[in-house]
């Protein structure tokens, strides 16, 4: 379907304008507040355009749509407590690992093959991740979080190329929407909930949660019923590129030699597998 890359696109651009100016609003709620209004708004604002939707939330959408809701709002933890410890551009990167761990982990999972080209790939990225993250000898806790909020976006494609086919788009978006500000008010819990301090940060979650959330996830899920997980991961990795290119642009950030080496290497990895997919 012709459409499906080029919507994929724009979401990848959204998500990586989303990395620049949630990087300033985190500073200002806490990470798990602030998601759990980003994605409870999103719920809300889902059914709200479509109430007849929760009529179509039978056990077998509910058990689904939840375990990947599931994979999904873990990973967005991780990833904005990342980013609260780290760059906007770094962030982009390492989350971009999810490229190359999607084949793997639907290797140790799936038991899909695996081929030679695809081990060298992840050895690139290996090396890019590490040159990313490690300080002398030291491996940097925000890298860390978003490494393990990569690991759990690559589970979430797995999972949605498995059971969003046949099932209603729409339903399971909301449902994963639910399952993410679940999670995130679960960790609110010990910190208790305050709602956005300001304008600035209402706008920030406004935006993440129609645009970069509600609109990306049904694209998302409509378009990995019609393509392979590893062309959707690739393609969304162009968000990684639009990450840096934003932050440097427009955050005013500055990456170092070997963070820069880094981010190419993990590119390269990612470009390597989309010119093999697409032969």
């Amino acid at each position: 379907m012709k459409l499906a890359p080029w919507a994929l696109l724009a979401v990848a651009a959204a998500w990586g304008w989303a990395f620049v100016i949630m990087k300033d609003a985190i500073q200002r709620q806490s990470v798990n507040n602030f998601l759990f209004t980003r994605f409870l708004l999103g719920a809300v604002v889902m059914v709200l355009i479509r109430p007849k939707v929760l009529s179509l939330l039978n056990k077998d959408i509910l058990m689904r749509a939840g375990a990947a809701g599931t994979f999904l709002g873990l990973g967005f933890i991780f990833q904005t407590l990342g980013l609260d410890r780290t760059g906007a551009a770094i962030t982009g990167f390492v989350t971009g690992l999810y490229v190359v761990l999607t084949p793997l982990i639907a290797w140790l999972v799936l038991k899909q093959k695996v081929n030679r080209f695809t081990w060298i790939c992840i050895a690139i990225a290996t090396v890019g991740l590490g040159l990313l993250s490690i300080r002398g000898f030291t491996v940097g806790i925000g890298e860390l979080l978003v490494f393990m909020s990569a690991i759990c976006f690559a589970c979430h494609i797995i999972s949605l190329s498995k059971w969003s086919l046949g099932r209603d788009v729409y339903a399971m978006t909301v449902v994963q929407l639910f399952m993410c500000a679940a999670l995130a008010g679960i960790a609110s819990i010990p910190e208790g909930y305050s709602p956005p301090p300001d304008a600035g940060v209402w706008g920030v979650v406004i935006f993440t949660a129609v645009f970069a959330t509600v609109i990306a996830f049904i694209i998302q899920t409509w378009a990995q019923a019609h393509m392979s997980p590893t062309k959707v991961a690739v393609i969304l990795t162009m968000e990684v590129v639009f990450a840096a290119f934003f932050a440097i642009i427009f955050g005013g950030e500055r990456l170092t030699l070997q963070s820069a080496i880094g981010g190419i290497l993990v590119v390269t990895a990612m470009y390597l597998i989309v010119i093999k997919e697409s032969k």
